[in-house]
């Protein structure tokens, strides 16, 4: 049974708790996604965030010493949904190409649900005064913003372009 979310500062303890399953459940899910590409600008692209998540994990482990804090314990079920439709996607018969462009609108999927989540938590690390960790959060939401306009920049020069042929 969760305990009552009485203020702020618990709500923003539960979305760094989302977050960090959210993370993690990445870790598992973006290799999967990197072989499934065809392109090897999209691979990369998958396999450099891979290392961008972990350290993105670091940084809320980083916060949750901040804010004396345990992450464990919680399970980002939206994460987990788009995860499953991403492995939906995978097992779908398309050209290479298509399964391209269609693995990027997963992972566009993914960037922008972690936005929203970065976002909100440190909108609400700095209305709570915590200066050091809605800077972190604001670090990662930018590398979650990097991240998707990468997916845009391969979707436009090459993938789309070949799944349309």
């Amino acid at each position: 049974m969760s305990s009552k979310i009485a203020n702020l500062n618990d709500l923003l303890i539960v979305q760094l708790k989302d977050l960090y399953s959210a993370e993690s459940q990445l870790t598992r899910a973006l290799p999967k996604m990197a072989k499934a590409a065809h392109s090897t600008e999209l691979q990369d692209a998958f396999l450099n965030h891979l290392d961008e998540t972990k350290e993105q994990i670091s940084r809320l482990e980083q916060i949750a010493t901040l804010l004396d804090m345990k992450l464990q314990g919680h399970k980002c079920v939206a994460m987990e949904g788009l995860i499953a439709e991403g492995e939906e996607t995978i097992k779908e018969d398309m050209d290479p190409e298509v399964l391209d462009a269609a693995l990027i609108c997963a992972a566009q999927r993914v960037e922008h649900y972690e936005m929203a989540g970065y976002g909100c938590a440190r909108t609400f690390a700095e209305t709570l005064g915590f200066a050091d960790v809605a800077q972190l959060l604001a670090d990662t939401l930018e590398e979650e913003a990097a991240a998707d306009q990468t997916l845009t920049n391969i979707a436009i020069s090459q993938v789309n372009l070949a799944a349309a042929h």
